[in-house]
């Protein structure tokens, strides 16, 4: 197990470093939904979540994070995206023995409708108003994603993590649909809280359209966090009842440049959790922040994604339940 686990690392990193030496290529991907973070936590906190997920929704970011569920965990996602899109997402994960975890996932996108027109409905109605050329037909785009993952400790502080995931996307005038894995490690270095992250997501073979195909977004990530005060393992000091985590993501999408991630988290006990980021060389996106709730097995994320001056902010929701 341990040459496989060394075989799966090493393909790892030379699949990252080719999607880092790609260089910025802006607009050759399709499937662009893919690259949106879907929970609100990690949303709250920039998208700096590579090394800092530690329930299901790990397996949007980094599937490593499944070995650090102590039990059965779901957890569902609602997004209120631009113009009438809105994304559902649901995860589950659930340890099996003492070094494996598997997981399930499933996303949904509901453009909303789009009237369908037609230049030979140009002109006046009997009632002398204009049409634009409306026909009467509404269309109704969707796309979904469903995956499956499974991550393996190798060690008490190395672990890695996979994914498959069937893609598909249905613009009525046109459909794709293609097959894509995600990859992740996970190291805990063994020095108070300090963790590092590596993940690749949606590594596979490209998606048609009609007559043209084109890849999705494959994106490579590394990521670094640690507690700087917290009841145990903190970097600066301990406290009685509060704690300070901090992250920071370096991202290569294959479609863009490096962007950054800065996120920070302040939790109250374990009841009421703060949460802030920012998003570094993107075109709209910037500040996020958001807070949490955590009563019993239950838990409850908002996140706010402002879009600059042009764009509304995107609200985000997450509820979950943990069975440790």
């Amino acid at each position: 197990m341990k040459r496989l686990s060394l075989q799966f690392i090493l393909l790892f990193l030379f699949a990252g470093a080719s999607i880092l030496s790609g260089g910025e290529k802006v607009g050759t991907t399709s499937f662009q939904f893919l690259k949106l973070s879907l929970d609100a936590r990690s949303a709250a906190m920039g998208g700096a979540a590579v090394s800092t997920v530690k329930t299901s929704e790990a397996l949007y970011w980094n599937p490593a994070g499944l070995r650090r569920t102590n039990g059965f965990d779901v957890s569902t996602s609602y997004i209120d995206y631009f113009l009438d899109v809105n994304m559902y997402s649901s995860s589950a994960s659930l340890p099996v023995g003492q070094s494996t975890a598997i997981g399930l996932f499933a996303v949904v996108v509901d453009y909303g409708t789009i009237e369908v027109t037609d230049a030979n409905h140009l002109g006046f109605n009997a009632d002398w108003t204009y049409n634009p050329g409306l026909t009467g037909e509404v269309m109704h785009p969707t796309a979904s994603v469903f995956g499956i993952s499974l991550a393996h400790s190798v060690t008490d502080r190395l672990t890695f993590g996979i994914s498959a995931k069937y893609l598909r996307e249905d613009l009525t005038v046109a459909k794709g649909s293609t097959i894509s894995f995600d990859g992740g490690l996970l190291y805990e270095t063994g020095w108070n809280s300090l963790r590092f992250g590596l993940s690749i997501k949606n590594f596979g073979p490209e998606v048609k359209f009609i007559k043209e195909s084109y890849p999705v977004p494959e994106t490579f990530a590394a990521g670094i966090s640690a507690y700087l005060f917290s009841p145990d393992e903190a970097l600066l000091m301990q406290t009685s009842s509060q704690s300070l985590l901090v992250s920071y993501d370096l991202s290569h999408p294959r479609d863009y440049d490096q962007q950054h991630h800065i996120g920070a988290e302040y939790a109250l006990g374990d009841f009421l959790f703060l949460r802030g980021g920012y998003k570094i060389n993107f075109d709209e996106e910037g500040l996020t922040y958001g807070f949490g709730v955590k009563y019993s097995n239950f838990r409850l994320d908002y996140a706010f994604d402002r879009f600059g001056s042009t764009l509304p902010g995107v609200h985000r929701l997450s509820i979950g339940y943990a069975l440790n």
